[in-house]
């Protein structure tokens, strides 16, 4: 079932003096990664209500591994286009398909962006389709 105001669910276990700072942490990231991020403003005010100043790079440090903590416009853009799956059929434990899937099958059908994929994305002009690809 869906969270539908996901800050109304979250400030009552950050607010809570029984919660240890790391739960409070992993309840801030688990909200940024529902979220695809959040303002900075936003993150700002969690870490100040939270109390937790001194371990915010925990959070932070996550733009590195290319988690989006703090959203952008810029950043909603460049999603890529998922397929849609409905009819394919599943394991009863396997109903998510990773993004990677798509990507692989785009490139296998030279389908990719030129833009975001530059190296992958179309055949050299030379090749004549014999050969593996």
């Amino acid at each position: 079932q869906k969270v539908k105001d996901s800050m109304r669910v979250l400030l009552p276990v950050l607010l809570n003096k029984s919660h240890d700072s790391y739960d409070k942490i992993r309840a801030i990231l688990l909200y940024i990664f529902s979220t695809n991020g959040t303002t900075q403003e936003n993150l700002d005010k969690l870490i100040q209500n939270v109390q937790i100043e001194s371990d915010s790079d925990m959070i932070r440090n996550w733009k590195y591994l290319d988690v989006p903590v703090i959203s952008s416009f810029v950043a909603q853009q460049h999603k890529y286009a998922r397929r849609d799956r409905s009819k394919e059929e599943t394991f009863q434990l396997s109903r998510w398909t990773p993004i990677i899937k798509d990507v692989m099958e785009d490139a296998i059908e030279n389908r990719l962006d030129s833009k975001d994929w530059p190296y992958c994305s179309r055949c050299p002009p030379t090749w004549n389709g014999s050969g593996a690809v």
